[in-house]
């Protein structure tokens, strides 16, 4: 049986199963992340790793993930650290080079994105053999709990913008909890060029170009207790100069 790797990447980076994760995220919300994420696979007979990316934060990600290891042991945990902050796609990067597995599962760390969830992405792609698995807050029962009505309508209609506009053939578009063949991320990494918020976007209009199969899971997304969402009016320009340029080129 192939071994498979989950990597949860946060700046926002399986048949038999060996899980590799790599997150990057903010101070102790991370440990609660990786606490959740151990117990979710401690007792299911996967083996798993997961891989932590700090770019030089101050908020102690780096204290906690040596803390951890001691707790888990450093096989189990590993801290991959860069020297500042490089950008959502570098993280993948850098993480994918430091996993080993079939699969990966990129997934905010600050617990917006639960681990709870990732046995239903697993469970989804063996039923269809996807190359993609995504999460998706606006079909079944997903839901997203703790933004005000603001965010929610701005992230609704980026989302029926998109549909219109694009036609991915996926729920949501602008979500980040996804599970990879980790083949075809890497492909993906090739070919997307947006920056932001739009990346996220790309990353699934590239897929459906290139022929790879998406299956969803309806996940609850609970906004962060700690930090400030960093979407402002220069990320919704950004945006939507971003999904013009995939309209006239996709």
């Amino acid at each position: 049986l192939p071994r498979a790797e989950l990597s949860a990447g946060t700046e926002r980076a399986r048949r038999g199963l060996n899980v590799r994760a790599f997150q990057n995220d903010i101070g102790s919300e991370t440990g609660f992340s990786i606490c959740s994420f151990k117990n979710n696979f401690h007792f299911s007979g996967n083996n798993f790793e997961i891989i932590i990316i700090d770019d030089g934060s101050p908020d102690g990600t780096q204290e906690i993930a040596e803390q951890l290891q001691k707790i888990y042991g450093s096989d189990k945990i590993l801290l991959r650290p860069r020297a500042r902050k490089l950008g959502l796609g570098t993280a993948y990067i850098h993480g994918m080079k430091h996993a080993t597995g079939n699969f990966i599962v990129i997934m905010d760390a600050d617990l917006s994105h639960h681990p709870k969830f990732i046995p239903e992405f697993i469970r989804k792609q063996k039923e269809g053999n996807f190359d993609i698995v995504s999460g998706t807050r606006y079909k079944g029962n997903g839901g997203v709990y703790g933004w005000d009505l603001k965010r929610k309508l701005i992230s609704r209609g980026a989302n029926f913008l998109t549909q219109v506009l694009l036609r991915p053939g996926a729920s949501d578009l602008t979500g980040s909890f996804r599970l990879y063949r980790k083949e075809v991320l890497q492909k993906l990494m090739e070919k997307c060029v947006s920056k932001g918020y739009v990346f996220q976007m790309e990353m699934i209009v590239r897929a459906r170009q290139l022929g790879y199969s998406i299956g969803e899971v309806p996940i609850s997304f609970v906004d962060r207790v700690y930090g400030e969402s960093k979407l402002g009016g220069n990320e919704i320009v950004s945006f939507l100069k971003g999904l013009l340029t995939l309209f006239a080129t996709t």
